[in-house]
């Protein structure tokens, strides 16, 4: 098992630690570190206690070096970089678009890249914007409707998207399986029920990112249009929503992340029946993938 995943065993198990360390993973001053860097950082924490000094090596690896092939990650998806990179994107994308060619556009390139972040930072074992072409087609010119289409439905839809992105692109770790660990980090085979959980698992936490990132803003927006200084000024209402998009990502990175454990656990009875025999601690463990 990987020093990183090792990691992750003895200190991510409850939710709250989980946030901390992914606040500090995600400093974007880390994407400044060389390749070179980063392999030494990850060699040094290969095997022995951890101690203080080694602190800045552990941050530099977990935030740079993929958990299963010990692969210095590509820069664009080292998860320091999603929130300067997807921010644009997710702002864009979430804009009230009167056209459906910036829509699809802005669309295309946030799920893209959040393809290519799901590939890069899977486990490696197993080696359209319809609201506004609901409005256009359907001729909506009722406000309530218009509400609804522009505010209302992209939160689901969002957070649907995501869910699928993820499903879509890790789908092979569900058919063939992924490499499961037992109590002491040695390997003992590939189940298709621990690639299933943990495909499962990133996906609702990617709905869960892109879905209140959605929704907060959407709310927020919704509620001071109904006051005066709304009402009076209406151009405050874009940058008001831009900088909430912005902060609720940036909020919702580390929360999303954490919400499951990098290295998850799969009981013995939802193993396939020649693995339960190597669960003796009632369990198996797997890289989760982010």
């Amino acid at each position: 098992m990987d020093s990183n995943l090792l990691y992750w065993k003895s200190q991510g198990q409850s939710f709250l630690s989980r946030v901390q360390t992914w606040v500090n993973l995600l400093d974007p001053t880390l994407l400044l570190s060389s390749d070179a860097e980063i392999q030494r950082a990850h060699s040094l924490l290969q095997g022995g206690e951890k101690s203080e000094k080694d602190a800045p090596a552990l941050t530099l690896a977990l935030s740079s070096v993929h958990a299963d092939s010990g692969a210095v990650l590509p820069l664009v998806f080292r998860p320091p970089a999603l929130l300067p990179i997807s921010a644009p994107l997710v702002v864009a994308s979430f804009l009230p678009h009167n056209n459906v060619k910036p829509a699809l556009f802005w669309q295309f390139l946030l799920q893209s890249y959040s393809a290519g972040f799901n590939y890069a930072n899977r486990n490696s074992s197993s080696e359209q914007a319809l609201p506004q072409i609901f409005i256009n087609r359907l001729g909506v010119r009722s406000a309530p409707v218009q509400t609804f289409f522009r505010s209302i439905l992209p939160i689901p839809l969002s957070a649907a998207l995501a869910f699928f992105n993820v499903f879509t692109v890790r789908s092979e770790e569900s058919e063939t399986g992924i490499q499961v660990f037992d109590s002491n980090g040695n390997p003992v085979g590939i189940s298709k029920a621990a690639g299933e959980k943990a495909v499962r698992e990133t996906a609702l936490s990617r709905a869960a990112l892109f879905g209140t990132t959605a929704a907060v803003p959407n709310l927020l927006v919704l509620l001071l249009q109904r006051t005066r200084l709304f009402q009076r000024n209406s151009l405050l209402v874009a940058p008001l929503r831009h900088m909430s998009v912005a902060f609720v990502l940036g909020l919702m990175i580390p929360v999303s992340f954490s919400l499951f454990p990098q290295l998850g656990t799969i009981k013995k009875e939802k193993l396939e029946e020649e693995l339960q025999a190597a669960a003796v601690d009632g369990q198996l463990f797997y890289n989760r993938g982010l």
